[in-house]
């Protein structure tokens, strides 16, 4: 392998990943995520938008000053104050990086109203003012696959001159397919002066399920920086996934023999806790981490799995963080046992977690016969969702439900005061519900409501997703009990406790919405 040959991680689980609508962050959380992607050797860690609000500008802040080993970048649109503001939050990393874009399409030149000379100039005048500030600098056309060549070669052109060291050709909407995105590489590396002087990377969204694809191709031409985030989260239809590139390039190293410095065996971990922290869950047959991923119920898989487990797995459970070591778990496990499998599992988790998760893991193990893997790890999301520092939280419940009717008694505790309703509804989720919005009432729409088993049987628990949006803010909760009502009711405060975050975060600073609209 030459330095040729390798490609650099960029992670933008903490600025795309967290535009999901309903995917919104709290401070620590950012903090935690970072941490975990700095120690797995991701290269670049995007950690926010930092005008956007002054909640991200302090997480960006903050990650800029933990980091270890990550360059820290942060994102600014074509505009002096941006960059100014993006500067100010990652001049303390050890590797800081501005990363500025405009969109150069004929579709996203009509926004700011900007003719071809006039975007010119103004990528000329913000790269250089970038560069000035910081000598690592990245540049993007927004919606680089949808601009003409021709313009789309002068610019780059341009912010090269102008200093940008890293190039950034987003496929802003998943409009592209591999063969397109790997010429539109090819063709900016024959056609554009400089270009084997800088990096050229690749941003692409899976509208049409093509993004790995299009990042390995655009690779295979010469990128040599992809842009992904964890589960692939992100706008709309999401992003290329961290994990799936890079187990690609692990698996096919025959074909695609590029290396990283991934630390494979981290994925499953961070997978789960990005899922947990977001409110986005993994579905089942996701590539690499669903929870499919290594299942085999065909009998014909089964025993060939059975005989020689290549014949129907192209990589190991343990490749990605998933571990064989079957330590039984239940009542009578102490905490170093329920520790170690937490480790096993992908969770390192200090001592007051340990204690939270500990007392709901013997709460747990009480009402069940077996505690599964998949249980732990179930309680480990519900604590991340549901901590004494939320806003809202769930003391007592006790509904009735048959068919005379349903009705539900609560008791929650609102920023410290205890606060009671007894209600009745179409069924005891909605009698529930109807009694959260008597103690806090809100206007939110309640646009999903999920629920999955996590194990089998009647006593197994469930995991209840909850998605609701209000005036343009959409937030998601999630939560897991065996009492499926309880699991719901959690879920639906999680999700309100999301939203009063929501609205501190967009009262903070500019229109949220706004500048999610121009990002890439």
């Amino acid at each position: 392998m030459t330095d040729q040959n390798r490609v650099v991680i960029f992670d933008t689980t903490l600025r795309d990943g967290e535009q999901s609508p309903g995917a919104t962050m709290s401070h620590a959380e950012k903090l935690e995520i970072a941490g975990m992607l700095d120690e797995m050797g991701v290269d670049i860690i995007e950690a926010g938008f930092p005008i956007a609000s002054e909640g991200d500008f302090a997480a960006v802040s903050e990650i800029a000053r933990m980091a270890r080993t990550s360059v820290i970048c942060g994102l600014a649109r074509a505009q002096i104050p941006d960059i100014d503001r993006c500067w100010e939050a990652v001049k303390h990393a050890r590797q800081p990086r501005i990363h500025t874009f405009i969109g150069t399409s004929p579709l996203h030149r009509a926004i700011p109203n900007l003719d071809m000379d006039q975007m010119a100039d103004r990528i000329f005048q913000t790269v250089t003012h970038a560069r000035n500030l910081c000598d690592n600098v990245q540049w993007s056309p927004m919606d680089a696959t949808r601009t003409e060549h021709d313009y789309l070669c002068r610019v780059v052109e341009i912010a090269i001159k102008a200093g940008a060291t890293t190039i950034n050709i987003p496929d802003t909407v998943g409009y592209t397919a591999p063969r397109e995105s790997a010429a539109l590489i090819r063709m900016l590396l024959e056609r554009v002066p400089g270009a084997d002087q800088i990096i050229f990377a690749t941003h692409c969204h899976n509208d049409l399920g093509m993004a790995t694809a299009n990042s390995l191709a655009a690779v295979e031409a010469g990128a040599r920086q992809i842009e992904c985030t964890i589960n692939g989260l992100g706008e709309r239809a999401g992003n290329t996934a961290l994990e799936e590139v890079v187990m690609a390039m692990r698996v096919r190293n025959d074909i695609l023999p590029y290396r990283t410095g991934i630390d494979t065996t981290k994925i499953m971990g961070i997978s789960r806790r990005v899922a947990a922290v977001s409110g986005f869950p993994v579905q089942f047959n996701k590539a690499i981490v669903g929870k499919n991923a290594f299942l085999h119920e065909s009998g014909i898989h089964q025993d060939g799995v059975l005989k020689n487990v290549e014949t129907f797995e192209i990589m190991r459970p343990a490749d990605i963080g998933l571990t064989e070591n079957n330590i039984a778990m239940g009542k009578h496990s102490g905490r170093a046992a329920l520790r170690a499998k937490l480790a096993d599992l992908g969770h390192e988790v200090g001592d007051n977690q340990l204690k939270d998760i500990f007392v709901r893991f013997k709460a747990l193990a009480d009402r069940k016969k077996e505690v599964y893997d998949d249980d732990i790890i179930a309680l480990v999301l519900d604590a991340a969702a549901n901590t004494a520092e939320d806003h809202l939280q769930v003391k007592h419940l006790r509904v009735i439900c048959g068919s005379d009717g349903q009705s539900a008694d609560l008791t929650m505790i609102v920023d410290g005061e205890e606060k009671r309703a007894e209600t009745t509804g179409d069924g005891p989720v909605d009698a529930c519900f109807n009694a959260v919005r008597q103690i806090f009432p809100h206007e939110a729409r309640l646009l999903l409501y999920q629920v999955h088993a996590v194990t089998e049987g009647t006593d197994a628990q469930a995991t209840v997703s909850v998605r609701m949006e209000e005036d343009g803010r959409i937030v998601t909760g999630q939560a897991a009990d065996t009492d499926t009502i309880l699991a719901s009711v959690k879920a639906y405060v999680g999700a309100l406790n999301r939203l009063i975050l929501r609205r501190a975060m967009t009262a903070e600073g500019s229109d949220a919405r706004q500048i999610s609209m121009y990002s890439h």
